[in-house]
C-alpha cells in the first residue's frame, strides 16, 4: 500500500488523498508478480514444479497462473473431509463490515470426525451453540494444543471474522483441521526435532503454505515471535501458529483490495485501520 503523501497535501486523518503513484513508480504499473516477489528476480524459492513445496499443504496442485505464489490452499482441511467444508470464510468484497458483527448460528458440517463433535460439545457447556475463548483455549489444550489467549483471539477472529469472541460449530471444525495441518507443517519444517524452527525454516514453512516474503519481514518476523525477544532466532509451535494467522490473515485483507492480484493496493484510513487493529489487540 501506498504510504502517507507530504503534508504539503494538506489532507488530515481519514480524508481521500489525491490520485498518485505506488512509491517507487515510474508510471505505469508492473506487469503482476507472484505475492511477495520482485520481477528483477528468479521466482521465490518452492514455486518450481519441481520442488516440493510448490503445492500449498493440504490443496491440489494450482493452475500454473495461480497468482500470489500458489496461495488458495491455505489451511484447508486434510483430503477426505468433504472439500469444502468447514473451511474459513471467504473474503468480504463489499467494504469492511464491522468486527463486532453478531455470529450466525452454524451446525457441524457433514462427515465430521465425531472426536470434534464431542470435543465441541464438552466445552460448550451452556449448550448455547457456540463456545467462547476460554473455553476453547480449554478445548484445545484437551488435544495438546496449549496456545496463549492472544493466539487463541487471532484464531476466533481469522475462523469467524468477529471480534466477538466466539465460536460456532462449523468454525470449530475448520479451525480444528487447520491446526492439525499446521502441526504437520511444523513438524516437517522443525528438520533438527528442536521444537523450534529458525529463519531459513519458517521461510521455507510460509512459502510451502504459498507465502513469499522479503527478508526484510522474515526477520521482523522472527523477531516478533521468537521468544526470547530474538535472540535465539527461532520460534516455537505456538507462536508458530499465531505468526501463519498473522501472514495469512493480513494477506487475506490486503487480497480484498488487490482486486487485480497485483500486489499493490489503496486503502483509505478508516480500511487501514480496520485491517490492522484486529490484529494489534487480539
Amino acid at each position: 500500500m501506498s504510504g502517507y503523501p507530504p503534508s504539503s497535501q494538506g489532507y488530515g486523518y481519514g480524508g481521500n488523498p489525491p490520485p498518485q503513484q505506488p512509491y517507487g513508480s515510474s508510471g505505469n504499473p508492473p506487469p503482476p508478480q507472484p505475492y511477495g516477489s520482485s520481477g528483477a528476480n528468479p521466482p521465490p524459492y518452492g514455486s518450481s514444479a519441481a520442488s516440493p513445496y510448490a503445492v500449498p499443504y493440504g490443496s491440489q496442485p494450482p493452475p500454473s497462473s495461480a497468482p500470489y505464489g500458489g496461495y488458495g490452499g491455505y489451511g484447508a482441511p486434510p483430503s477426505g473431509h468433504g472439500g469444502g467444508y468447514g473451511a474459513p470464510p471467504p473474503p468480504q468484497q463489499a467494504g469492511y463490515g464491522s468486527p463486532f458483527a453478531s455470529l450466525v448460528p452454524s451446525a457441524f458440517p457433514p462427515g465430521t470426525d465425531p472426536n470434534i463433535v464431542t470435543c465441541f460439545q464438552a466445552a460448550d457447556r451452556d449448550q448455547s451453540g457456540f463456545i467462547d475463548d476460554k473455553e476453547l483455549q480449554g478445548a484445545l489444550s484437551s488435544y495438546n494444543q496449549s496456545f496463549s489467549m492472544r493466539t487463541v483471539h487471532l484464531l476466533m477472529y481469522l475462523f469467524t471474522n468477529s471480534n466477538v469472541r466466539k465460536i460456532g460449530p462449523k468454525e470449530f471444525t475448520s479451525l480444528f483441521y487447520s491446526l492439525q495441518s499446521w502441526r504437520s507443517i511444523f513438524e516437517r519444517f522443525d528438520k533438527d526435532r528442536s521444537g523450534k524452527i529458525d529463519t531459513n525454516e519458517l521461510r521455507d514453512a510460509l512459502l510451502s503454505l504459498g507465502f513469499s516474503v522479503s527478508p526484510v519481514v522474515l526477520d521482523l518476523l522472527v523477531s516478533k515471535f521468537d521468544k526470547s525477544g530474538g535472540r535465539n532466532r527461532a520460534i516455537e509451535y505456538d507462536n508458530f501458529i499465531e505468526c501463519c494467522l498473522t501472514v495469512k490473515g493480513l494477506t487475506e485483507k490486503f487480497k480484498e483490495k488487490d482486486t487485480a492480484l497485483s500486489g499493490s493496493a489503496t486503502f483509505n484510513y478508516e480500511a487501514f485501520m480496520l485491517t490492522v487493529l484486529p490484529f494489534l489487540v487480539a
